[in-house]
């Protein structure tokens, strides 16, 4: 007989498929060949996990082919700018400045070392045995004296020379996260607001804000001069913000004050006390200055779509008015788009002044068209105003407001029985909506208007009056569309200050890559 097949080894298992083949055999040759993947497995992970080819080829197995070896652990070592950091920490210790009186204490941070002299000095000073807390700052080196400490003892922020405050190190201790605190303070005729916020990657976002009624410009266009119980609102509401600020832990801050102050012929005196009883140095900004702040706050409410935007903002002593043209804006957004104003004007007309000048308690339609007449008047001598007309008659021009006015009349038309700020920004509001909330206004008497949520009794006397200003403007140039907008000033002191630190081009945030489908719309 004819054999069809080989012996089978020493254990008694023959070739599978073999005729003859043993269930036996076959049992022990599926056991080897999962024996076999299971040492190409823990091969496998073995090379992922760092190990060299040569333990993997030991294994009997090697890296399949297009897999990467992972890097190694990194030393827990210091890199060159740590390094030079804690040379920085034993060379210059931070100076403890203790007040007299023992109230106060003060850590004095000494900035860094420069790299020439941190390469030539740092091995021998290194190994000083001195204690470091009794070597004292070279002023120098751009560090603070205790001579000039004692001269600025009752200066809170040093001046950069750019409007900019930046705070001693003695505010700093409280500060939290690894960014930097900014604070922004709008003293204007009729408010006194505050917003310190920290940057992010797309904006910024508040921390803390304050907003106090303190009527400045209450007699401004009367007398000319703040009066005592003006300045002595004001400067209360500045202490509160300046133990805010400070409270915080803000690094950089800008305080400007506006037409009330510009107006006033006591307005430096006011400045040097706020100054003095505050502890804040504020700084007395010009209309353009106030102009531009107010469409860099204001410009992320913008419609992409639109080729122009006449914004607006109703203040309590002067009213700004800027033409957006972006006809050839190229996709530009953002604070971007305070490059494209057109021209601008500021009026001598605030709700305040108008106010006083015509009666802002009983109000009759008389005196309404009253107040109507004495801001179109201002409106005539508008830089470009026919051409700004034309544009808005070829369409796609829309207002922006920015002022109590505008965000009264946001929250009366959507009925708020609480103002939300949530839902008044970037509301939109048709023309016939403006002109239905103007007339309900203009209707109500002054009890009613104190009862109101959104209006209350600091605004009642003042609504109308911007309501006035802001139909003349409309009357002027009639557009379709009003976006109200609860931001201004104080939002572009800080989109100013954090474009000029180039936050949001120095972050770290890496941007996630989009596949290239969603881009084909």
């Amino acid at each position: 007989m004819k054999k069809t097949g080989e012996r089978s080894s020493s254990d008694g298992a023959r070739t599978p498929g073999v005729p003859g083949s043993s269930k036996k055999g076959r049992r022990k040759q599926r056991h080897r060949k999962r024996q076999g993947g299971d040492a190409k497995n823990a091969s496998l992970h073995r090379a992922e996990a760092g190990h060299s080819a040569g333990i993997a080829e030991e294994a009997g197995s090697s890296r399949p082919e297009g897999a990467k070896r992972q890097r190694k652990a990194r030393r827990a070592k210091p890199n060159r700018a740590e390094r030079r950091a804690l040379l920085n920490q034993k060379l210059h210790a931070p100076v403890v400045n203790i007040d007299p009186g023992g109230t106060s204490v003060e850590v004095i941070q000494p900035a860094p070392a420069p790299k020439e002299e941190a390469k030539t000095h740092g091995s021998a000073q290194a190994r000083q045995s001195g204690p470091v807390e009794q070597q004292s700052p070279r002023p120098s080196q751009g560090y603070r004296s205790r001579e000039n400490d004692a001269n600025r003892r009752h200066h809170h922020a040093d001046t950069r020379g750019d409007g900019t405050h930046r705070f001693p190190s003695r505010h700093r201790h409280q500060a939290t996260g690894s960014q930097e605190l900014y604070a922004a303070l709008d003293l204007g005729t009729n408010n006194c607001r505050l917003l310190i916020a920290r940057p992010e990657q797309r904006g910024f976002r508040v921390v803390d804000a304050y907003s106090k009624i303190v009527r400045l410009g209450e007699g401004v266009g009367r007398n000319r001069k703040l009066s005592d119980d003006a300045i002595s609102r004001a400067i209360e509401a500045l202490q509160v913000c300046q133990q805010k600020i400070s409270e915080r832990g803000v690094q950089r801050a800008r305080l400007i004050a506006t037409e009330a102050c510009r107006a006033a012929e006591n307005g430096e005196e006011f400045v040097s006390r706020a100054k003095k009883e505050a502890g804040l140095e504020l700084e007395i900004v010009s209309q353009e200055t106030e102009a531009r702040l107010a469409v860099a706050g204001c410009v992320s409410l913008v419609d992409p779509e639109a080729d122009g935007v006449l914004l607006f903002d109703i203040g309590g002593g002067s009213s700004e008015i800027v033409w957006l043209d972006l006809r050839n804006r190229y996709g530009a957004r953002g604070y971007a788009l305070t490059r494209f104003v057109r021209t601008w004007t500021s009026l001598p007309l605030g709700v305040v002044n108008l106010a006083e000048r015509h009666g802002g308690v009983h109000v009759t339609s008389d005196v309404f068209e009253a107040m109507v007449d004495d801001v179109s008047q201002r409106l005539e001598n508008f830089p470009l105003g026919n051409e700004l007309s034309r544009a808005i008659e070829r369409g796609n021009v829309h207002m922006l407001g920015t002022s109590g006015t505008v965000t009264t009349l946001a929250g009366v038309h959507l009925g708020l029985k609480r103002y939300d700020r949530r839902r008044v920004d970037g509301a939109w509001m048709e023309q016939e909506d403006v002109s239905a909330m103007i007339n309900q206004l203009l209707n109500m008497s002054y009890q009613e208007r104190v009862e109101n949520p959104c209006i209350g009794e600091d605004r009642a006397d003042l609504v109308l009056a911007g309501c006035a200003i802001l139909e003349g403007i409309r009357r002027r140039w009639p557009c379709q569309r009003l976006r109200v907008a609860d931001r201004g000033l104080r939002e572009g002191i800080l989109m100013e200050m954090m474009a000029a630190d180039k936050v949001w081009s120095n972050s770290n945030h890496k941007r996630r890559r989009t596949p290239r489908k969603e881009y084909n719309r």
